[in-house]
């Protein structure tokens, strides 16, 4: 089985093609923005400092909240074979990192930055790319070829 992934910190969307057809699954993330500090800027008024909880709170909060996404997300791409990983921000680095630790890093065979996409965008993206259509887009910041997944030939 063969699947693709476009994650953000608020959803993922897995596309998994079998034999027998496609699935789309959306995980959707229970991760709450970061609080802002009351107060006008630069801090006129009084600080209140129980309005908010302390910045490594937060964070602790924040991190055991991605922690719990990454994990279900892991989980349900645990029987692919192959994957691509989609998406436009940090989210499928560190899912990507996370796959590394559960032994399924060599799984991965491409990630591509891609902006935001409908689900229907997604699953043609993956279709494309496991049916050998996908085109790379020009590398980024320099680095020749970055764009290519595994085997491709280089142009």
């Amino acid at each position: 089985m063969n699947a693709g992934v476009w994650i953000d910190h608020r959803r993922a969307v897995l596309v998994t093609l079998t034999a027998t057809g496609e699935q789309t699954t959306v995980i959707v993330s229970h991760v709450e923005k970061h609080l802002e500090r009351g107060g006008d800027s630069p801090m006129k008024g009084p600080y209140e400092s129980l309005q908010v909880p302390a910045d490594d709170s937060r964070q602790r909060a924040l991190t055991g909240e991605l922690n719990i996404y990454y994990d279900t997300v892991v989980a349900a791409l645990r029987s692919a074979e192959r994957l691509i990983l989609l998406g436009p921000g940090e989210a499928k680095v560190e899912l990507r990192k996370r796959l590394e630790r559960a032994q399924l890093g060599a799984r991965v065979v491409a990630t591509e930055t891609e902006d935001k996409m409908s689900n229907r965008e997604i699953a043609a993206r993956v279709r494309e790319f496991f049916a050998g259509a996908w085109v790379p887009k020009a590398p980024k910041h320099g680095r020749p070829n970055a764009g290519l997944r595994a085997g491709a030939d280089e142009i």
